[in-house]
Order: C-alpha cells, then sequence, then structure tokens
C-alpha cells in the first residue's frame, strides 16, 4: 500500500502545482478537483475513510460547485463565454483526465484488495470526527463558515452590474446653466447702455 500512498500525494502535489499556475479559473478548477480527489484517496490510505468522504462530499463536490459559481458570477457577457469555448477544447481536459485515471485506477486496486495502510493505531470514524469539530475545534469551524461567507458575498459585489444612467453635469457658472438650460446668453442690464442713448 505505500506505493499507492506515494503516487496519491504525487498526484495531490502535480495537480495543486497545476491548479495554482494555471491562468484560466475554469482549468485551475479542474486541476483541484483532481489534488481534491487525491487528498481523499491519501487520507483512506491513513485509515480515515470517513475524512476521505468529507472530503470528496464537501470539498470536490460542494465546495469546488461554490468556486464555479463565484468564476459564472465574475465572468460576465459574450466575450467572455466565447473564450472560454476557446479555452475548453479537448487538449485541455488530457491532463486533469490523466491525474483522475491514475487516482481511479489506484482506488479501485485499494479497495479491490481490502486492506488499508494505516500509518495511525485506530481508525477515525464519525463520531470522533464529530465531537472533534462540536468541541475544541468549535470555533475555529465558525471562523471558517464566517470566511467563506464573506467570500461568497464579495464575489456577489464584484460580479453585480450596477445600471448606470448617463447624466450631464451642469457646470457652475450662471452662463453654463443659462446654456444648459435654454436661455441666452445676454447679462442682465448690458442692454441699458444702449437704451439710454
Amino acid at each position: 500500500m505505500l506505493p499507492v500512498f506515494y503516487i496519491a500525494a504525487a498526484v495531490a502535489v502535480i495537480a495543486t502545482i497545476l491548479a495554482v499556475t494555471r491562468l484560466s479559473a475554469v482549468h485551475g478548477l479542474l486541476y483541484l478537483v483532481v489534488s481534491l480527489l487525491a487528498l481523499a484517496v491519501v487520507f483512506y490510505l491513513l485509515g480515515a475513510p470517513f475524512v476521505a468522504a468529507l472530503e470528496i462530499i464537501i470539498y470536490a463536490g460542494a465546495i469546488v460547485v461554490l468556486f464555479v459559481f463565484v468564476v459564472m458570477l465574475l465572468n460576465q457577457g459574450l466575450q467572455t463565454i466565447e473564450i472560454e469555448k476557446r479555452w475548453l477544447t479537448p487538449r485541455i481536459w488530457l491532463g486533469p483526465a490523466i491525474l483522475a485515471f491514475i487516482l481511479a485506477a489506484e482506488f479501485a486496486w485499494t479497495i479491490s484488495t481490502a486492506t488499508g495502510f494505516h500509518a495511525g493505531t485506530a481508525i477515525v470514524n464519525s463520531q470522533q470526527v464529530g465531537l472533534a469539530l462540536y468541541g475544541p475545534y468549535l470555533i475555529g469551524v465558525e471562523l471558517a463558515s464566517f470566511l467563506l461567507m464573506a467570500g461568497l458575498v464579495g464575489a456577489f459585489h464584484l460580479g453585480r452590474r450596477i445600471a448606470q444612467k448617463e447624466e450631464t453635469t451642469h457646470g457652475t457658472g450662471s452662463d453654463e446653466l443659462r446654456i444648459d438650460s435654454g436661455g441666452d446668453l445676454i447679462r442682465a442690464g448690458a442692454d441699458r447702455d444702449s437704451r439710454a442713448t
């Protein structure tokens, strides 16, 4: 089981590096999913199957879907849709597909042999995770939820388009105000000299 552990760890490291170095957010998310799946395999091999399941369900599922929604909120417009269509070629899927195939093959082999590589002395079950999350780590869990909510609100405000109405600005001088209102430029009292003569 030790080679499987090292292969999963190598896939996690490679996918994480590729997720950080991609210029497109969609490509980065694809590699992030592969990295999270590789971490789930590592957790399973270390004797924490419940944490591995949480890694797949919560992080590779819910959190990455949240990231996809944020990307969709920030990339608005027809021009970005055309750019994404050009980016999502079959060649782009090759890297994540190879890494995911390696993970799927080693995960299938691990399940078929039904023995785990347990580095610790005991298997972590759901009761221990629940006691830890709602016991000494309760404040950390709540702070993480506040950070996720702040990120979601920030993404909403960044992606929101405010409808702007064009307004004409008027000058502060009285001549400019008369021109804007349709009045003439004759100053008050300018015709007194001509009437007096």
